[in-house]
């Protein structure tokens, strides 16, 4: 098992504490009954994104750059050969996906290249298994994987027509596009799509590994670029370290790997094939001098830093680990990568999910706390009351009958006012989902549509699509101003409540659009680089520039919609809870001191059996408090114990 391995496992047990410890305290509240439908659904939620936590490390660049022998080197060595297919050439002609989860079945599914005519993404095709091609893996051994996966490199000859209608461009120089044989018939990618699921132990962890084609393919496929490279964990830009940065390396960084520059945490350079330099006449020292310059020459082009250029051996690594040759793994420098992957990638990722599931818990055992702690006061002042009534005469008693009756009777009137705001926070979602519900998106999708159809110009063209995303950003602009509105009124209702009828109430928090005005900056930065470009609006056909941008940046686009409906919902769902629920618990505690109170007046020997009764309930609700401490601090514990433990490990690794 690799140091790398060792890491992931490390990650993977510190993410099953933190299950474990959301686990515990959802069986609590249910237990104990003090939770709510909101909480639970709330760390249900949480606990579904616990063991579907996914970690992308994608692989590009282009073709012969031993991008291949790099992920077999870094993930596979353990299986004692190649797993990838990795020789002279184009190797991998499709994006491929490694990946495993709990229940599958050992396979690699295809996904034909003619799928690309209807214009659906791949996102969409993965829900509809008939689509693809599927070859069971009959055996996950070396050569059995090797079989399967050589099927990812599958290629066919078909016309320059029919090449252009499934989106690969054409360039008799082969600059900028796929050059035609003799016969003027252009090979294409059999495949558009593969994800391998066998059984391996960074797999197992939520590992997945996105293998890339070249450049000409990466650009055939427009999700992949939109989608699934931004949303990589950590992206691996391979170069060859006799070639450096060539002009169509340059292009597939720019275009694909930088996205504009706006992000650069997680992105890594390799120098790859650094063993050409061991000739056997130069020395040690004019070798490094060598690989320096290039490591110099390569951050300078791409513009990144020193640190973040990683010179390598992929093959000499391979053979090294294969071989059990700790000298060769050291010269090949895979270690110094892998440990640089494991500090940039696993931390990073680990932060987000520990400061996810530390907001989720935190929220839901500050309500519940607010609840058991209102509940304490109210049995307290029921006891107050009651100690109060010793030794007095029927009628004290009637008198605290009537007040309890009058205080019942003034919250119902501040009940009334709860109900108008209710109402008005129905109006205000409603407006709110008017501006940013998938309804609003598919209204503006179909306007964009038919713009661009009735468009006989190039300008048209282009000003209906800037459109589009101007439209969307006007409704989250809109949907804002929702959000601003209902946060006032039910802070105004909220200090009310806490005014008039002492009920326990923070101000709600607000819900900020921000991540998903910047998705849309992305997603525009990309469309202006691979769509909205002079070359693309003048060569292509305008049916098929319209279904392109709508099967590719309108897909995204209602996919980060998908996401801001499904967050605005819960937000909209945890700002309100808190005052439902201590509007219920205010009501139940009226009712059982006017019940105790109406007891006392007919009997009042029972006045000491309630008595006694407050005080083991107060108890009760005391012990209560301290359990949700400690599940509290139980929690902080598995995050945070396990966490120094992984930083640890990482540093010994170094």
């Amino acid at each position: 098992m690799t140091d790398l391995t060792e890491q992931f496992s490390a990650y993977g047990r510190w993410r099953g504490n933190a299950s474990d410890a959301v686990t515990r305290l959802r069986t609590w509240l249910v237990r104990n009954d003090v939770g709510n439908v909101q909480a639970d659904m709330r760390l249900q939620y949480l606990l579904d994104r616990l063991r579907d936590d996914k970690l992308t490390v994608a692989f590009v660049a282009e073709f012969s750059r031993g991008k291949s022998e790099l992920i077999n080197a870094i993930f596979f060595a353990d299986h004692g050969d190649r797993i990838l297919p990795s020789s002279a050439g184009r190797t991998t002609m499709c994006p491929t996906e490694l990946q495993w989860h709990k229940g599958a079945q050992p396979e690699l599914r295809l996904l034909p290249i003619r799928s690309r005519a209807r214009q659906t993404p791949v996102s969409e095709l993965k829900r509809y298994p008939e689509e693809w091609t599927v070859l069971p893996l009959a055996s996950v051994d070396a050569p059995g994987l090797q079989a399967a996966l050589a099927r990812v490199g599958d290629t066919e000859r078909v016309a320059a027509t029919e090449a252009v209608a499934l989106g690969f461009r054409i360039d008799p120089e082969a600059a900028d596009g796929i050059r035609p044989d003799a016969e003027g018939r252009i090979e294409i990618p059999r495949w558009r799509h593969a994800v391998i699921q066998f059984p391996h132990p960074l797999l197992e962890q939520g590992l997945v590994v996105l293998d890339t084609p070249g450049l000409n393919a990466i650009g055939a496929e427009p999700e992949l670029t939109l989608s699934m490279l931004p949303n990589a964990h950590a992206v691996l830009f391979i170069l060859a370290a006799d070639t450096g940065v060539t002009q169509s390396d340059l292009a597939v960084w720019r275009d694909y790997v930088q996205g504009g520059g706006d992000r650069q945490r997680g992105r890594m350079v390799v120098l790859n094939k650094i063993d050409g330099l061991w000739d056997g006449l130069r020395d040690d020292a004019r070798i490094e001098a060598e690989i320096g310059r290039q490591i110099d020459s390569v951050a300078d082009t791409l513009g990144v830093a020193r640190a973040a250029v990683f010179p390598v051996s992929a093959q000499k690594g391979l053979v090294a680990r294969i071989q059990g040759d700790d000298a060769l793994l050291a010269r090949s420098r895979i270690l110094q990568l892998e440990r640089a992957l494991a500090e940039d990638l696993l931390p990073t990722k680990q932060e987000i999910v520990r400061e996810d599931t530390l907001g989720e818990t935190g929220e839901v055992v500050a309500a519940t706390r607010t609840l058991l702690e209102a509940r304490l006061g109210g049995l307290r002042e029921q006891l107050q009351e009651l100690t109060d009534l010793r030794g007095k005469n029927q009628s004290v008693i009637e008198y605290m009958m009537r007040k309890i009756r009058s205080e019942k009777d003034e919250f119902e009137q501040g009940l009334q006012k709860y109900y108008a705001v209710r109402s008005v926070f129905t109006d205000l979602t409603n407006n709110l989902f008017s501006h940013m519900g998938l309804d609003a998106v598919r209204d503006e999708t179909r306007r964009t549509r038919e713009a661009m159809l009735e468009s006989s110009f190039t300008r048209g063209l282009r000003g209906a699509m800037q459109g589009y995303f101007k439209s969307l950003r006007g409704n989250l602009q809109r949907s804002t101003e929702e959000i601003g509105e209902i946060t006032r009124m039910l802070d105004a209702m909220y200090k009310r409540f806490s005014v008039e009828h002492g009920l326990r109430l923070t101000a709600p928090e607000g819900f900020s659009t921000l991540r998903y005005e910047k998705e849309l900056d992305r997603l525009e930065s990309a469309f202006n680089r691979q769509i909205n470009t002079a070359l693309t609006l003048v060569t292509t056909e305008k049916h098929a520039l319209t279904q392109k941008f709508f099967e590719t940046v309108a897909v995204q686009a209602r996919h980060t919609f998908e996401l801001a409906n499904r967050d605005v919902e819960q937000w909209l769902r945890a700002v309100m809870s808190p005052l439902e629920t201590q509007v219920r618990e205010y009501q139940i505690q009226l009712k059982r001191r006017l019940e105790s109170v109406k007891r006392i007046h007919e009997a009042t020997d029972t006045l000491e059996n309630r008595v006694d009764e407050l005080k083991q309930g107060e108890e009760a609700v005391r012990a209560l408090l301290g359990e949700l401490g400690a599940l509290q601090a139980g929690l902080a514990e598995a995050l945070g114990e396990t966490a120094v433990e992984l930083q640890a490990g990482v540093r010994a690794a170094a």
